[in-house]
Order: structure tokens, then C-alpha cells, then sequence
């Protein structure tokens, strides 16, 4: 009998979802335990006392905390279609590395300039968002995905542009940082990564994240002036 899988997560968190769609990529079962990370649980804080946060999976009496981490430990403790690369060391490194940049670097530029009012200090940060959406355009190369024929690695880490178009709406951007005369290859993936059935199934509706996000606008702003400091 296999061990039971649950995952504790926010609703609307990119993090979150990079753990859910490696688990239904790969087949797994398992229970979505919703945490309140106003009042976080018990189950919480004990399986992940050093960051406190989510998403935390738990695989029978284990526990794996951080995003990514928990795509690579989905990738080799279950069986379905790899994630990462096989059998070419540095191909793994490289999508190692470009899932890094995406959630580090290329996420947190977007948020910043979404969240920055119009001035001199949002133009600089939409114009270094649109040179790191320049580099992952580059790494597609034609393909469909990043691995190739089939959603991988860095698809999952980069998932969070999923968001960008409705986050863009919410926060007033008359332009879109990713758009399809700048970055049609991106544009084409959205499309392709949005509609695959397994992830589809994990990810919030537009209306859905739409009305969640409009209720935290505010303390986004806050976050993004915080950042700059």
C-alpha cells in the first residue's frame, strides 16, 4: 500500500502551484490540505519550523518544504514522466539553473514593476522585466515547452507568469510586459502550458484569482515598495 501524499497550501500562490502541478504531472494522488496563513496549523509549524510556510508536502512520515524542492522530490520518489532532463548532467543543470532565475529574478521584477506606481522607478523595472522575459523567450527555441515536446522543470518553476495578464488587469498596466509582438514564443507556451489537462486542473480561474488578488491589492503595493528598499 503506498504512502499517503498531502500538500498543504495557500489558495492563488504560484509556490503552491509549482508543487500541485509537478504531483499531477506525475500521477500522484494526493490530499490538498488548505492553510490559513493568518492562523497557521499545528500540522504546519511542526513539519516546517525553520521557514513556517507553504507549500510543505508530506509523504508518509516526511516532509519536504521549499517550491522547487518539492518538484524534485516528486520527480524521483514517484514514478510517471521526468521533470528533469535524464541521463545528461548538464541539461539538468541548465534547467536547474533558468528555474532559479525564473522564480528569483524574473518573478520578483515582475511583481515589483506590476506594483510600482508610474514613474521613473516603474519604468526601470518594467524595462529589466522585459530583458529577463527576453532570456526565457530565447531558451525556448522553437520548442514547445522548455524541455521539449513535454512540460518539465522549468515549465512548473516559470508557471507563474500564468498569472501575469489578469495581475496586469488588476493593478491598472495599460501595456502588457509580455506581449505577443515582443515575445510570441512565450505568448504560444502561456497557451500550451495553461491548457495541458493535468495542469488545468490546479490552476484558479481567471475570475478566481481576479476576485482573491483584489482583496489583498493593497498590502501588494506595500510589498513592492518594501522590496526596493
Amino acid at each position: 500500500m503506498s504512502e499517503p501524499v498531502k500538500l498543504l497550501g495557500s489558495f492563488g500562490s504560484p509556490f503552491t502551484h509549482h508543487a500541485e502541478a509537478a504531483l499531477r504531472l506525475k500521477g500522484v494522488a494526493y490530499e490538498f490540505i488548505q492553510e490559513d496563513l493568518g492562523n497557521k496549523s499545528e500540522l504546519l509549524l511542526r513539519h516546517n519550523p525553520v521557514h513556517k510556510k507553504v507549500p510543505l508536502l508530506l509523504h508518509g512520515d516526511r516532509a519536504v518544504a521549499e517550491s522547487l524542492v518539492i518538484v524534485e522530490y516528486v520527480d524521483e520518489a514517484f514514478e510517471g514522466p521526468p521533470l528533469l532532463p535524464l541521463g545528461d548532467p548538464l541539461a539538468r543543470a541548465a534547467a536547474r539553473f533558468w528555474a532559479q532565475f525564473a522564480v528569483d529574478r524574473c518573478s520578483r521584477t515582475l511583481f515589483k514593476a506590476l506594483w510600482t506606481p508610474d514613474g521613473e522607478a516603474r519604468r526601470g523595472l518594467v524595462a529589466e522585466a522585459k530583458d529577463n522575459l527576453a532570456l526565457l523567450e530565447a531558451r525556448l527555441e522553437g520548442r514547445r515547452f522548455f524541455g521539449g515536446d513535454e512540460i518539465g522543470y522549468l515549465d512548473v518553476a516559470a508557471s507563474g507568469l500564468a498569472w501575469l495578464a489578469v495581475l496586469e488587469e488588476l493593478a491598472g498596466v495599460g501595456r502588457s510586459m509580455m506581449g505577443e509582438e515582443e515575445f510570441p514564443a512565450l505568448c504560444r507556451w502561456h497557451g500550451e502550458y495553461t491548457s495541458h489537462e493535468a495542469v488545468k486542473a490546479c490552476l484558479p480561474s481567471r475570475e478566481q484569482i481576479m476576485a482573491f488578488y483584489a482583496g489583498i491589492k493593497e498590502r501588494l503595493a506595500l510589498l513592492a515598495k518594501s522590496m526596493q528598499k
